[in-house]
Formats: C-alpha cells, structure tokens, sequence
C-alpha cells in the first residue's frame, strides 16, 4: 500500500524495484536512499513529529518492495534513524537536511565501496584464469573489469539465471569490455566446472554467521566447486551484512510470482498445476573460501566481527529497534 503524500517519483523508485527494473542489491540500495531523500525534499509540512511519522511510512513501504536484500533496510536505516534521536534536528527544515546529507552519503559510500571492491578483487585474478558467475552482481563485474584493464586475460563462463535471465546483463556489461564471455544453462555448471578456476558471486545479504544469501542456484553452484575444489568468492559491500540475524531472525526468502517460470494460459489451463519460484537461496559459510568486500577479503566466519565493528549496541539499536519505538 502507497503512503499518502508519497511524491510521484517514489511511487516509480518503489515500483522499479519491486518489478525488478532495478536490480542488484547495492543499486537498490541506492534507490531506496534516493527515494527517502526526494520524500524529504518535497515535504511540505511545519510538525516536526509528523515527518518523522511520514519518513517512517515512506521508509517502511520502500523497504517492503523487496523483502529478502537487507542492503535496503540497512540503507534505509542509516538514513532516517538519525531523526529518531533526540537533539538531531529542531525543526522539519534541519530534519530534511538530516535525511538529504545521509542519503547523499549513503550513495557516495556506496559508489566508492564497489570502486574499492574492484581492486581488491582484481588481486585475486590472474592472467588466462576462467572465472564463472550467477545472476548480476555489479562489484563482480567490477572486479573482473578492473582485471581486464590491467591486461589480464581473464574468461569468463555465465549463467543465463532463470527465470529473469539476470546472467544476460552481466554478459552484455562484460563483453562491451571486451571479456570473452560465454553464457551457459544453469543446469551447465557440474559439466563446464573442470574448466572453471574461480567462482565469484555477489549477495543480496550476509548472515552474522557467514552464510551467503543470493539468486537462486548459488548454493548448487557452491556444491559443484567444492566437489571441483574450486575457489568459491562472494563479492559484496559490508552494507549488506545483515545486524538483524545476530538475534537469529531468519532472512525472508522472497516467493515471486509463478508467471516468471510459466505463461498464465498453461497455468489456468491446469489447475492442479503449481509453481515454486523462490528469489533466492542460503549458502552455507562451509562452502565460502572469503568474502570480497570494500574493507579487504574476510574469512565468511569474520561476519559477525564485521557486525560487531560496524554496529556498536547502540548504532545496532537504532537500526534494528529505535525507529519503531521513537515513531
């Protein structure tokens, strides 16, 4: 359900994202902090509560857009939490100003993080190496961009990820750069991994016990090069380690709709026809070799201590309980 007062252009961020025009878990990220900053922008009102309840309710039906990436509630959490803290702002024109500057942070950081994720991934490559990826991830397709640049002739092997084809875009951005790609079946993999060196993958969100939750068939994929005893990385922004599963709550995996796998006509013409059509699968910290973030490659066990440093009880308060007892 839409606020009310919600600005045109946020009902479309909110729709992009939900309908995945917007895809990636660090660009819906981005969406969301831009989508509370043009909310901020636009309000009219003088009650200084009364924003803080609209930027609540703007907040909480962008982050209902897509349930299972954890980047958009840390994002979003990051930049309205300072409102729900005493003294931060006396008026709603300070208050705007909060939400506008930690929007335009959050994205900047952002930006940079996958610049940094670049070369540092870049360093694990090496020249004539064949790397395999699933679904989209843009900090995988900067870290193989950046190897190429430095003259590495790095391969690579993608999925075509069904049901949306995500592995499509990753070939077009990385072909455009002159990588040699080849897109393969997901149901390819166990076949082509003898010829695979590195698997890199990125994530929707990362547990505080290190297990990896990304595009359906990541987990399978992890299996394969375990069995292959290829190196498997998941490259991904710290934003997208999740505070919330440090209290064991479990990360939702988003259902989508069965008209992504099959025609509506077969369906109706079936009724005892069913699909399943998860988003998304958990791969076990077991199955990680490290994890490719812009503060350096961490052990997958060395999630909860990145937590641990980029929460402090009170930071992770805000974040996890402060807004729906301050609003």
């Amino acid at each position: 359900m839409a606020v009310d007062g919600i600005p045109e252009e946020v009902e479309h961020i909110a729709s992009d994202i939900r309908d995945m025009r917007v895809r990636g878990a660090g660009r819906i990220a981005r969406a969301g902090a831009l989508a509370l900053r043009i909310s901020a922008e636009k309000y009219s009102g003088d009650s200084l509560e009364d924003f803080k309840r609209y930027m609540k309710s703007v907040a909480d039906y962008i982050v209902r857009t897509r349930p299972t990436a954890v980047s958009l509630p840390n994002a979003v959490s990051y930049v309205i939490s300072p409102l729900f803290r005493l003294n931060v702002a006396q008026s709603v024109e300070e208050a705007k100003k909060v939400v506008v500057e930690r929007a335009n942070s959050f994205i900047a950081y952002s930006e940079r993080a996958v610049e940094a994720i670049a070369e540092i991934g870049s360093r694990l490559l090496h020249d004539g190496e064949v790397v395999l990826t699933h679904c989209n991830s843009q900090a995988v397709v900067s870290i193989i961009s950046e190897a190429f640049r430095q003259g590495k002739r790095v391969k690579v092997i993608a999925t075509e990820t069904r049901p949306l084809f995500q592995g499509y875009i990753t070939a077009k951005m990385l072909a455009d750069k002159g990588v040699e790609v080849t897109i393969i079946p997901d149901s390819a993999v166990r076949s082509i991994i003898k010829d695979v060196d590195k698997v890199i993958v990125g994530a929707d969100t990362v547990t505080a016990n290190g297990a990896v939750v990304n595009k359906i068939g990541t987990s399978l994929i992890a299996l394969i090069a375990r069995e292959r005893g290829a190196d498997f990385y998941v490259a991904t922004e710290t934003y997208k380690f999740s505070p919330y599963t440090v209290w064991g709550e479990p990360v939702v995996i988003e259902e989508r709709s069965p008209a992504e796998v099959l025609p509506g006509t077969l369906l109706a013409e079936n009724p005892r026809l069913k699909v399943l059509n998860p988003s998304f699968d958990v791969t076990p910290s077991s199955l990680v070799t490290a994890i490719i973030t812009e503060i350096g490659v961490i052990p997958p066990q060395a999630s909860f201590l990145v937590l641990e440093e980029m929460y402090s009880r009170e930071a992770v308060h805000d974040t996890v309980r402060g807004i729906e007892e301050d609003v």
